[in-house]
């Protein structure tokens, strides 16, 4: 019996290698860090019956053309806002990703980037590589308490639950926003349901873990920041693109709020000149939330393992669609 024949757009850790070179016939653009380029992934992917997918890879209507026998594209990643999924749901094509895994190393990252950009540990360790620190003085690199302060995440799935469990640690005063109250995740960390403004009005610290959509996309623009505290900190690790930029930049020239701590852009990667990289009150790491050997090999492992089961005729542990059946044959 043959074996299916699968692309995969980035060589992945060993683990997640062995699974699907157990079962399938494996072509890859056979890289760790570099891309594939588009002409190249169109190509590969012509006689695939399998496709594992990063947020990098578009998977539209022009690849799916060049993939007649695609049965399953498995992405690397929670988000899938990469992935055109009706269009592939009309071809009888599942998507899968690998929600639960990054949860709690995401929630992490948030609170790396919150601390760092309340305390202004970047600012401090420039002043001390530009050869700046002199004698001691009282007001030096003052930043603002996260101890007792009140927390307000946006977006109450796991990551934003994670991330408010973590301030009970902090005894801080939590309070989130969803589309619904959720009465578990209050019973579970007493965080407060409050309507968006309001949330804006009275955090100290405002965390984003919404995922990307046409409702969240620009969420957060001159309006939301105008709304915040002159002291608050501003954290996003869901998706750039629920951020408008430009409105970001200027609210941090402003001062309101004081600060931010951002995993993720607008348009990703970000250069040099990126105008958020020159101020001062702005932590910019390069989207690494789920950046852990035991995170990144799970999330991997994972993928290997939705893909290969739907090859097989099996459930995956993921999906994301439940596309049609297959028309019959004759």
């Amino acid at each position: 019996m043959s074996r299916p024949v699968v692309y995969l757009t980035r060589r992945l850790p060993a683990a997640a290698m062995a699974i699907l070179e157990a079962a399938c016939t494996v072509t890859l653009w056979d890289e760790t860090e570099r891309p594939v380029p588009r002409e190249v992934l169109l190509r590969g992917v012509a006689g695939a019956e399998g496709l594992l997918s990063l947020l990098t890879d578009r998977v539209d209507a022009e690849l799916l053309a060049a993939a007649p026998r695609l049965r399953v594209v498995a992405n690397m990643a929670v988000g899938y806002d990469n992935i055109d999924v009706p269009a592939c749901s009309a071809r009888g094509i599942l998507v899968t990703n690998t929600p639960g895994v990054l949860t709690e190393t995401t929630a992490d990252l948030a609170w790396a980037l919150l601390l760092a950009a309340a305390r202004r540990i970047v600012e401090g360790q420039k002043l001390i590589e530009a050869g700046g620190w002199g004698p001691w003085h009282p007001l030096q690199l003052v930043g603002v308490d996260v101890h007792g302060a009140t927390l307000g995440v946006v977006g109450a799935g796991r990551i934003g639950a994670a991330v408010l469990r973590r301030g009970r640690g902090f005894a801080m005063r939590l309070c989130y926003h969803n589309r619904h109250p959720t009465p578990a995740l209050e019973a579970e960390t007493g965080a407060r349901y409050l309507p968006f403004d309001e949330l804006l009005q009275t955090s100290d610290f405002v965390v984003v873990t919404v995922p990307l959509s046409a409702e969240t996309r620009g969420m957060f623009g001159a309006r939301e920041f105008a709304l915040m505290r002159e002291t608050a900190v501003f954290v996003n690790v869901a998706r750039g693109p629920v951020v408008r930029e430009a409105d970001l930049v200027a609210a941090l020239h402003a001062g309101r709020p004081r600060a931010a701590g951002l995993d993720v852009f607008e348009h990703e990667p970000i250069g040099p000149a990126h105008p958020l990289l020159a101020l001062a009150n702005c932590v910019c790491v390069p989207h690494i939330g789920s950046a852990t050997v035991a995170t990144r090999t799970r999330m991997a492992t994972l993928a290997a393992e939705n893909l290969v089961a739907t090859l097989s005729g099996q459930p995956p542990l993921n999906p994301v669609n439940a596309p049609p059946p297959a028309p019959s044959q004759g």
